[in-house]
């Protein structure tokens, strides 16, 4: 079959760049990789790879089943699972050695059965404690009482780290990442003094790797940071070493020249106010564009111009207003990247959109081919 007029280019080697790049940031802690969510988009696979080839010591992932397909292409490294997952696969999790994450009674007693009945010695188990954000986690008044349990059933069960997320690293105006931090550390000092063996200590998610050293303990879970994207165009001044490993493309599959005062799209809510060349692209909605971008001032790059799209996205197809370029079909468009002297970021698409730049990149449809070099 022909290759679609439409496709994301992802560079492997920026990947392998930014895991190096963290890892000159966070001095001695490890990088834990996040490649949840069919790698933010990039591909869960390849982006694995290329992020322990870099030298990441592990990954982490939000459900058994993006642990399973990372274990079936024959990743043996370490891979976290995020949280608490469905107590019908904790056998999943012990048959594919993935490292549970547990903040209660009745999954530390579930996972210790369930290495028992397969004859498991040593299943890893991180302890999840909740410092503020209220997401999952266990009370901190609680991490004492469960990290003993979990030591409680060895040899079944191990307690191989204990670790909280932060919900506000990349505000750099707001304390609360140090209250958090504090909370933790109180909590941890606790877990010392009742004999608990606590195993790796982490807390920094991309935002707090660049921007809170104080958050960087035995390893760090980077997430969007591994594909060059800032967590936020607030701390993009720290994210300058990143390189982005995505780019969306299409061709020009037809051009039209228009009048003034024409419409174009469904609902005609743009109207041409001169004379101009409308070019099509074979990307819309059902891709991951939001139909409501060309409203908040979408742009691409054709020629290393800018170009607004214009009317609606429709769900295959959008339409952009080149203006006086000469243009054919089977011209590059760029959504998302670098042409010429210019780029378009998935930050700025969320900006746009009052989003982030994780919503862009995560909502780029699998039905958009992936290119890796």
């Amino acid at each position: 079959m022909s290759a679609r007029a439409a496709w994301i280019d992802i560079d492997l080697e920026a990947v392998r760049h930014n895991v190096r790049h963290l890892q000159t940031v966070i001095g001695d802690a490890k990088v834990m990789a996040v490649v949840k969510a069919n790698g933010y988009g990039h591909g869960a696979i390849q982006v694995a790879e290329a992020a322990l080839e870099a030298g990441a010591h592990g990954l982490c992932v939000a459900l058994v089943q993006e642990g399973i397909e990372l274990r079936r292409a024959g990743i043996e490294n370490p891979i976290l699972l995020l949280s608490e997952q469905p107590l019908d696969q904790v056998g999943d999790i012990v048959a594919h050695g993935l490292i549970a994450t547990a903040y209660s009674v009745s999954y530390i007693d579930a996972l210790a059965n369930e290495a028992r009945v397969r004859n498991v010695v040593g299943q890893e188990v991180h302890l999840k404690i909740d410092t503020g954000m209220n997401r999952v986690g266990c009370k901190p008044s609680d991490a004492v009482e469960l990290g003993g349990r979990i030591m409680a059933r060895s040899p079944e069960l191990v307690l191989g780290g204990v670790f909280t997320h932060l919900a506000s690293a990349d505000d750099l105006d707001s304390d609360f990442t140090d209250q958090q931090i504090s909370k933790f550390d109180t909590t941890v000092d606790a877990l010392k003094k009742a004999g608990v063996e606590t195993g790796w200590i982490h807390i920094a998610n991309s935002a707090g790797s660049l921007a809170h050293q104080n958050s960087h303990r035995d390893m760090v879970r980077a997430g969007i940071a591994v594909y060059g994207i800032a967590p936020d165009i607030a701390i993009e001044h720290l994210c300058a070493e990143l390189r982005p490993a995505l780019s969306l493309k299409g061709r020009i599959t037809f051009v039209k020249k228009v009048a003034a005062g024409e419409g174009v799209s469904y609902g005609q809510r743009h109207h041409f106010e001169k004379a101009t060349t409308v070019a099509t692209v074979p990307l819309g909605y059902a891709d991951g564009v939001p139909r409501r971008l060309s409203a908040v001032g979408g742009e691409v790059l054709v020629g290393g111009r800018r170009c607004p799209i214009v009317g609606v996205v429709t769900m295959d197809q959008l339409m952009v207003d080149v203006g006086d370029q000469s243009v054919v079909i089977g011209d590059e468009v760029v959504l998302i990247g670098t042409q010429g002297s210019d780029s378009v970021t998935a930050n700025e698409w969320g900006s746009r959109l009052g989003t982030i730049g994780y919503e862009v990149v995560c909502g780029l449809s699998n039905r958009l081919p992936r290119h890796y070099r």
